[in-house]
């Protein structure tokens, strides 16, 4: 169990603030408190309680535990939005190969032998590419084709 002491909550809330561009005083405006609490939260002079956690946690977009504890110098990146991940660096093989690391294939679910699409982005604000579950894309595509049907049969 955490110590008080081995939270993070204080620097996390200065960061996501000043990351969204948010003044003491809208943040509590949006939180329903005072401009002092939230400062005091910040300094780490108090702690917010469950609710304005949760509040604080959908505000900045992030899980509760990242909140509370991501540690920003021992991850090496800045905290995640909620459902982000970053997992490190893969290297291309020879033939184009890439290895999933464990903790993403964990997390997703990956296990030897799933199909996946892969989908590619070539326009700079959202280069990239992305790997789709074949199932879930398939049944995306045959919902998109039934309603198509529909359509042309009426």
């Amino acid at each position: 169990m955490k110590k008080l002491n081995e939270l993070m909550i204080d620097k996390n809330l200065c960061f996501l603030r000043r990351q969204y561009h948010y003044t003491l005083e809208e943040v509590a405006g949006k939180l329903g408190v005072t401009r002092q609490a939230v400062s005091k939260w910040e300094t780490g002079e108090s702690i917010p309680d469950l609710v304005n956690t949760l509040s604080l946690a959908d505000l900045y977009n992030v899980t509760i535990n990242d909140l509370v504890s991501f540690n920003e110098e021992t991850a090496g990146t800045k905290i995640p939005p909620k459902g982000k991940h970053m997992f490190g660096i893969v290297k291309v093989q020879e033939r184009g190969q890439i290895v999933i690391p464990k903790d993403a294939r964990d997390i997703f679910n990956i296990s030897k032998g799933d199909n996946f699409v892969l989908l590619g982005d070539e326009t700079p604000e959202s280069f990239g590419l992305a790997l789709v579950p074949a199932k879930l894309f398939l049944g995306f595509s045959n919902v998109l084709l039934e309603q198509l049907r529909s359509e042309e049969s009426d």
